[in-house]
Parts: C-alpha cells; sequence; structure tokens
C-alpha cells in the first residue's frame, strides 16, 4: 500500500487512497483510522473534505458509474444496427474498465449494506439493463443467433467483462494498443459465438 506524502495531499490523491483501502480491506473492514494513516493525514483533516467514509465510497463509484454511463452517450453506442452499437459498447466498456480499475473493482465489490452502496448497485443494475436491451434489438434484427437465450447471453458477457478486475493487472502506463487488443479479445470471444453466419 502507498501512502501519501502529507505535502503531497489532495482530495484526489484522498479518494485515490480510500479506494485502494477499500478493496485492500473492503469497505465495510474499513475505518476513518486506517484511511487517515495509509493518506498520512489527521482523521480530522479528512474530515475537513468529507462527510465520511460514504462519502469517499459515493465519490469513487460515481467515478466508475460516471464512465460507464458515458459510454452510453458516445456516438458508437447510438448509431447503426443494434449488433455494432453491443459491440461498441462492450469495447469501450472494458477500455473503461482498464482506465479506471481501481474505481470499477470498487463497484463491482459493493454488497448493497449502506444508502450508497443500494443506490450504486441501482445504478449498475440500469446499466445492465441498458445493454441487455441493445443485445435483444440485435436478435430481433436478426443478427444474434436464435438458440441462444439472450437473458444467459447478457450474464456471461457481463461475467466476462467484469472477471477483468479480478486478474487484470496492467502496469502503469500501458500504452493504448494493449488495452484495444484486449478489448478485441472480449468482443470476438462474445459475438464470433453470438452472431449469426451468414
Amino acid at each position: 500500500m502507498t501512502t501519501a506524502r502529507r505535502d503531497t495531499y489532495t482530495p484526489e490523491t484522498l479518494l485515490s487512497v480510500a479506494v485502494e483501502v477499500f478493496n485492500e480491506r473492503g469497505y465495510d473492514g474499513t475505518s476513518m483510522e486506517h484511511l487517515s494513516k495509509a493518506a498520512g493525514i489527521s482523521k480530522s483533516s479528512i474530515y475537513h473534505h468529507v462527510a465520511g467514509k460514504e462519502e469517499l465510497l459515493r465519490r469513487a463509484v460515481s467515478r466508475a458509474l460516471d464512465g460507464l454511463f458515458g459510454i452510453l452517450e458516445e456516438p458508437g453506442a447510438g448509431r447503426g444496427r443494434a449488433i455494432d452499437r453491443v459491440e461498441y459498447v462492450t469495447r469501450r466498456t472494458v477500455e473503461v474498465l482498464v482506465a479506471e480499475l481501481p474505481y470499477v473493482t470498487l463497484l463491482l465489490r459493493v454488497r448493497g449494506n449502506t444508502r450508497t452502496e443500494r443506490w450504486a448497485l441501482e445504478r449498475r443494475r440500469e446499466f445492465d439493463h441498458r445493454v441487455a436491451d441493445l443485445l435483444k434489438a440485435a436478435a430481433a434484427e436478426g443478427d444474434l443467433r436464435p438458440d441462444v437465450d439472450m437473458r444467459l447471453a447478457t450474464r456471461l458477457l457481463f461475467g466476462m467483462v467484469n472477471s477483468l478486475v479480478e486478474w487484470y493487472r496492467p502496469h502503469p502506463g500501458t500504452p493504448a494498443p494493449e488495452t484495444s487488443a484486449l478489448a478485441d479479445t472480449v468482443v470476438r470471444m462474445a459475438f464470433d459465438g453470438l452472431r449469426t453466419t451468414p
């Protein structure tokens, strides 16, 4: 665990340290004492900027959710055939996950024990439903195999993408081509089996 130096402390470094501690200890297992020690500042300094650890959690999961929902507003997610849009969203989801790995990891680990966690789970479900709707539209347009249960396919797709947080560890400054290759592999593995053959 990296400890932020007192003289370089900012609200952003505090958030970064909090996410690291939450991912390491679990949100419920993290106290303000743990956060102040990891950040190298006093608890009162933390309280000067946030109301408590739940506010830090909300800021962290909001960052992940903003990244994911931002994808749905991009032109590639809104134009063309549904199959092309869902492939675009899947590829971009992998890219956002890699770019915001600690934040998305935390988002995927919330369990609904607090108001913020329940809000985050609801937002995650909303994102999942919107992608599931794209898959259903692609099936209705005849671009996905009719013998595949779309609800199951949706769960498997998200399971594959979300599993990246458990094993993928990019090196600092990972070049974009490596992230792009990872996203392409995920899309290829998922959709080569789902697409109808010409």
